[in-house]
């Protein structure tokens, strides 16, 4: 080839194009940094140097990372008015949002600033609470003192005061013979409630939850998820899990709730005074998306049975008729078929015919592609309907296997979550059942009484769930919100949980849960979330006396456990099953203290 002269500057070029690129390399990277940390939060480590908390010292000059060396740390006690305190459902902050569909009842967590670096404590009188099974029918007054509920309630025996103890009756509105013999009713209208078919149940405007505590008291293997808001005086949430029943604060509102499509076989409501066929039936596609195909949503109180119950809901009994004529018009447009009725209860079913779905009329449309079903975490109600995906041919209720065997059955959607297979699931159930054996050996209580209310802060196919699922507990399986969405799984299994951010609160009240369990949180989540913040919070939501199992690499657990002490947790370090360097496991009890101005 000849030399030519436009070859130079070519040449000339390249030479300078190296360190331009250099530079636009070095620019991209601390761009990238910087993303990371003002969109999504400060590292853990620039938190807790820069507050004081921890200090970063160089390990010897091989060593790949700096170790976490941690201060002593002291939390002060919250104002005796922060006993139910719940910082994204704060009816203190509600007049800051709109009345629109009551959506100031939805989370709004408060900005960092705001935030409360203190212990939540008890009320005055607290007591440790009453063991399950008794729990179910009776708690410590002083542990939820609302003495509202129980004057303005008192006629539909919710509940009523008997010395130092409320006692749960299992009435209701729509219990007239009580909540036994309503639950005998809708399996009889439901004959799956019988055999292991409904497996998982949302009750939404749960009450106290006698519904959903009858179903799990009962023997009769439904696992209900019991739902209401947060609000001024009834604390309905709260005397659930009080209960040993598990629950979570809610409102079918603007947002999604945060559960993937397909999660229950089953939803309920029983005058829980959700105007279901205002905003064109918009909460009823919510009901839809997180039902099963083939799933069940059963309904008592207005309008059904209008012709005999109309006197006493304060309307005529023609806006009764007009109002369930068009309720039966808006589920058969969204391809709920009509499956039985008896006095005060009427059912309906999610049809799992995908011909349905092809012949929807306005003004039901169903959702695009772009539309993510599973998506639930701060995530706008849409109006348009979600079809059960093609992709899944085992989704449907008759073909879910029956529970129990659905708990080992890998799930036909672990194929939509990165890296799962059902070999994964296998490994991963096996793999729980040796490490919930070594945690029984370290923490004696656990399968007992002594722990009903359990949460597995960060799960991903619910094996510690799994693992206990023969012991006295019920689990809370939370799935992070920012990692891999296997809450599907979760359901499909016949268990249940909650997508959730923990850099921000949950949504539960204080003093709900006797275990916390997390495995790896601080791993997964430190360049987003802050320490300090995360385990007030588990401060906020464990019972006192209660425990807390932190498996994770040893990197952090010394800041955990110092944090810990200044909480007034008492911890211990153990090895793993297998005793490995890398990854320890805390084991934690919250002390039981008397905060100054209150009396135990």
């Amino acid at each position: 080839m000849k030399y030519s002269k436009e070859a130079k500057p070519e040449r000339a070029a390249r030479s300078r194009a190296v360190p331009v690129a250099l530079l636009l390399v070095v620019l991209c990277a601390f761009s990238f940094y910087l993303g990371g940390i003002y969109s999504t939060g400060r590292s853990l480590l620039d938190v807790a140097a820069s507050n004081g908390i921890i200090n970063l010292q160089q390990q010897q000059p091989s060593a790949a990372v700096a170790v976490l060396r941690t201060k002593a740390v002291v939390f002060p006690e919250c104002p005796a008015d922060y006993q139910d305190y719940t910082p994204c459902t704060d009816p203190k902050r509600w007049r800051k949002y709109g009345n629109y569909r009551l959506s100031f009842m939805e989370r709004h967590c408060p900005p960092a600033v705001e935030r409360k670096e203190c212990l939540v404590p008890a009320p005055q009188g607290y007591k440790a609470p009453i063991r399950w099974p008794k729990s179910k029918d009776q708690c410590w007054y002083r542990n939820v003192p609302y003495d509202w509920i129980n004057s303005q309630k008192s006629n539909q025996h919710w509940l009523r005061k008997e010395g130092e103890k409320f006692i749960f009756p299992g009435g209701g509105t729509m219990f007239p013979n009580g909540v036994g013999a309503y639950a005998d009713m809708m399996a009889e209208l439901i004959p799956g409630m019988r055999d292991g078919t409904v497996r998982t149940a949302l009750d939404t405007g749960c009450g106290v939850a006698s519904w959903g505590g009858d179903l799990l008291g009962r023997g009769r293997g439904i696992l209900t998820l019991s739902l209401a808001p947060r609000d001024n005086h009834e604390a309905q949430v709260q005397f659930a899990l009080e209960r040993g029943i598990p629950a979570i604060l809610g409102i079918i509102s603007t947002q999604r709730l945060p559960f993937p499509s397909a999660s229950f076989d089953m939803a309920h409501c029983s005058r829980c005074l959700i105007p279901w066929t205002e905003f064109g039936g918009l909460y009823l596609l919510e009901v839809h998306r997180v039902l099963r195909p083939g799933g069940f949503w059963a309904l008592s109180g207005p309008p059904v049975n209008y012709e005999n119950r109309w006197h006493g809901w304060n309307t005529t009994a023609a806006a009764q008729k007009a109002d369930l004529d068009r309720l039966k018009r808006m589920l058969a447009s969204m391809c709920f078929k009509p499956y039985s009725n008896k006095g005060d209860i009427a059912v309906w079913q999610k049809s799992a015919d995908p011909a349905c779905y092809d012949k929807l009329a306005p003004p039901v449309s169903k959702c695009d592609d772009s539309v993510d079903p599973d998506a639930a975490w701060y995530v706008p109600m849409r109006s348009c309907l979600t079809a059960p995906s093609p992709r899944y041919k085992k989704l449907s209720l008759d073909a879910t296997p029956k529970w129990p065997m659905r708990l080992s059955v890998a799930p036909e959607r672990i194929s939509a979550v990165p890296g799962s297979s059902a070999a994964s699931f296998k490994h991963d159930d096996s793999t729980w059942k040796l490490r919930t054996k070594h945690y029984k050996s370290l923490l004696p209580p656990l399968g007992t009484d002594k722990i009903r209310n359990v949460m597995d802060m960060n799960t991903v196919y619910a094996g510690f769930a799994a693992s206990l699922v023969k012991d006295p507990v019920w689990v809370m399986n939370v799935v992070s919100s920012y990692g891999p969405n296997s809450l599907g799984l979760v359901y499909d299994r016949g268990l249940i949980g909650t997508n959730h951010d923990w850099c921000e609160a949950f949504s539960t009240y204080p003093r709900t849960y006797d275990l916390l369990h997390l495995d790896g949180l601080f791993t997964a989540e430190s360049h987003r979330c802050e320490m300090k913040f995360v385990l007030l919070e588990m401060d906020r939501i464990l019972r006192p006396t209660g425990y807390a199992i932190i498996r994770e690499n040893t990197y952090f657990l010394d800041s955990i456990a110092t944090i810990a002490k200044g909480m007034r947790w008492s911890c211990d370090k153990h090895d793993t099953e297998h005793k490995a360097d890398k990854e320890k496991v805390l084991i934690c009890q919250k002390k039981f203290w008397s905060g100054k101005n209150t009396q135990h």
